[in-house]
């Protein structure tokens, strides 16, 4: 029987939102002192031409939501607010002794957990003071992670005054069923009202995040899913694969059966159906899993081949440094990256004892630079090419040689001194870039890591 493109390629793969990927880093030759030095080598290079960046992990959440692979600590008692606020503060004064300018603040994202499980007065704390030791820089731009459920008409107002233009929304699914696996019960008129606020306030970039192949997810679900969504025109949306990593995640995606997960051919036709219903109603493809409309800044960067991939996901502009804060953020510099400890209680240990609160890290090599801006360029713009010779390495032919099936299957184009990832392709995206990673390639995991590919 002949095998299809999905058995053949549906393989476990990294998602790449760094490279090396954090399985790969080399934890051995990583210090903290390195890491430092490495902040303050890319903040001088780059704080006045084009600023940095902040991610904010704000880890609570009242509840689990069984889908999750986040890093989060579920509790109801908002007494823990204002303590880890005040360790966030504490952890970015540490960073500014380290540098020799004020900083100037392109990007602000908070992330979580949940975002909105903090009060509007916790958030103000938390704003007003990273900007009492930086300012913003010019076209800066500030996003948030909002919960339907529990997003106020208040905290949109307030980040707005702060400087945020733009909020995405978790929607994932709106069938009642799917909803009650996954422990996220939100109707879709805590959608819409939120997302109508947000356009009465005058944020300028509304998205609402989706996902395909959650336990008992049909075909109809997802088409419904999507017909809702079209009525409330988000600016940007992304399409997400369920990765269901339980022997990751442990008990958090164990609310459902593995049998009660679509896989394979059937998963696949979630995604083309619901991508194929995106592109009706005039949504563009970005990078993965990511689509917008023309009006969105995302779809101009991706046009103008600024588009930029790194942990916070797809930006349309890109910093040199990125400053993850919070527990288990993570951090990079363009030469290295650092991770936070995972529990709340050792990073507040470590910001007691006025250490940075990073447990583990990578330092770039020269190599690993060339793959990462190879890996950026086929997840931004779905091509990449060694035309300057810094772009070189000596593995090229082998990567060559592994994508010639690709080549044969009409997913990729081998073009003078380059690859092109064809539109047929681009659903195995990550599938072309693991041909471009060298580490992964060396030392294959024998273990289960990754999700699947598709």
């Amino acid at each position: 029987m002949k095998t299809s493109l999905l058995q053949k390629y549906n393989v476990p793969g990294p998602r790449y939102t760094s490279y090396p990927t954090v399985p790969y880093w080399d934890e051995a030759l990583f210090t903290t002192d390195s890491w430092k030095a490495s902040v303050q080598q890319s903040f001088r290079a780059s704080n006045r031409s084009e600023g940095i960046s902040l991610y904010i992990h704000l880890p609570f959440c009242e509840s689990l939501c069984t889908f999750c692979g986040c890093n989060k600590r579920i509790t109801k008692n908002h007494a823990v607010e204002s303590p880890y606020i005040a360790a966030v503060l504490h952890e970015w004064g540490l960073y500014c002794t380290l540098l020799d300018d004020r900083p100037q603040i392109k990007e602000i994202h908070l992330g979580g957990g949940t975002p909105t499980f903090f009060s509007v007065k916790e958030l103000e704390k938390l704003i007003t003071g990273l900007f009492q030791t930086a300012d913003r820089a010019a076209n800066f731009d500030f996003s948030f992670e909002g919960h339907p459920n529990n997003t106020t008409k208040a905290h949109l107002q307030k980040l707005y005054d702060l400087g945020f233009r733009r909020v995405s929304f978790g929607v994932q699914d709106y069938s009642p069923s799917v909803q009650e696996a996954i422990h996220r019960v939100q109707p879709f008129h805590n959608v819409a009202k939120v997302t109508f606020w947000a356009r009465e306030i005058g944020y300028t970039s509304v998205g609402h995040d989706l996902i395909f192949g959650l336990p008992f997810q049909t075909l109809d679900d997802v088409i419904d899913t999507i017909e809702k969504t079209k009525s409330l025109a988000p600016d940007r949306l992304a399409f997400y694969s369920y990765a269901h990593v339980p022997w990751i995640k442990g008990n958090g995606q164990r609310g459902f059966k593995d049998q009660d997960v679509p896989k394979d051919e059937v998963k696949r036709t979630l995604y083309e159906e619901g991508k194929a219903l995106l592109f009706q109603n005039d949504y563009h493809e970005i990078g993965m899993d990511h689509f917008a409309l023309k009006t969105d800044s995302l779809y101009n960067a991706f046009e103008n081949k600024k588009l930029h991939r790194n942990f916070m996901g797809y930006s349309h502009s890109k910093t040199q440094l990125m400053i993850g804060l919070g527990v288990s953020s993570i951090s990079d510099s363009w030469y290295g990256f650092a991770q936070n400890v995972k529990t709340i209680e050792e990073y507040y240990q470590a910001l007691n004892q006025n250490n940075f609160p990073v447990f583990r890290g990578h330092q770039l090599t020269a190599e690993d630079l060339i793959i990462r801006k190879h890996i950026i360029n086929l997840m931004c713009q779905f091509e990449t090419s060694w035309t300057d010779k810094n772009m070189y390495f000596d593995e090229i032919p082998e990567v060559l040689s592994q994508l010639s099936e690709m080549e044969q299957d009409g997913l990729v184009e081998f073009v003078k001194q380059g690859v092109r990832v064809t539109e047929k392709g681009k659903p195995y995206i990550r599938n072309c870039c693991m041909a471009f990673d060298l580490r992964l390639k060396r030392h294959a995991p024998e273990t289960e890591l990754f999700s699947m590919t598709i």
